[in-house]
């Protein structure tokens, strides 16, 4: 795991330590007009990841909804491919800003992953935009909230390019990032909808 992977992982471990208490955000009204857009941008990668996976990844037998065997899972280790952060419902313990700045950060890693994997497959280059779309959307979140969150350099390249060897690594490499991407989408999608009905609480109350 590289420098870009463990910067992403700070960014969102941090929040969890620094962001204890709900905080209101300054422009409610363009932050859940940024999350009803992201949401339905989100919708729109869902419905694409099935039809991207099955013109990139060829392997017969490794469909989206195929089980991850011990060998899929030994295959996630050996190429490094890291797990989007995790996205709970919001709480005082899950703050909506620790909330929105894992979206950034998992949003991120996808768009680095996909950019690696692009080098070598056809095909992605949709998602590609749809995700940094995504991430414009979720900058906007931010801003209306205020968050001043460290952001890990874009140009640094993960570890999966050098360990990709051949076409069936390349090919397993896409399965597993569509299928997580896709997993993430379906959380981004539930934490997007509670942001979008987010109402700050009145000052004073508990």
């Amino acid at each position: 795991m590289n420098s870009a992977i463990v910067a992403l992982l700070h960014c969102f471990l941090l929040a969890d330590f620094i962001q204890l208490a709900p905080v209101s955000p300054s422009n409610p009204s363009a932050l859940i007009e940024a999350a009803e857009r992201a949401k339905m941008l989100v919708e729109k990668i869902l419905r694409d990841v099935p039809a991207v996976h099955a013109a990139t990844v060829t392997i017969e037998g490794l469909t989206l909804d195929s089980a991850h065997t011990a060998n899929l899972q030994m295959m996630v280790t050996s190429l490094g491919i890291p797990s989007a952060p995790v996205l709970k419902p919001l709480s005082e313990s899950f703050t909506l800003d620790v909330c929105v700045s894992r979206m950034s950060a998992g949003s991120r890693l996808y768009q680095m992953i996909l950019e690696v994997l692009s080098g070598r497959l056809s095909g992605l280059s949709d998602l590609q935009a749809d995700l940094r779309d995504l991430q414009t959307h979720i900058t906007k979140m931010k801003e209306a909230f205020q968050l001043s969150v460290v952001e890990a350099d874009q140009n640094q390249n993960l570890d999966l390019a050098s360990r990709l060897h051949g076409n069936y690594g390349v090919q397993v490499a896409a399965h597993l990032t569509l299928t997580q991407l896709r997993s993430f989408c379906h959380d981004l999608t539930r934490s997007l909808r509670a942001v979008a009905t987010y109402r700050p609480r009145p000052a004073g109350t508990h």
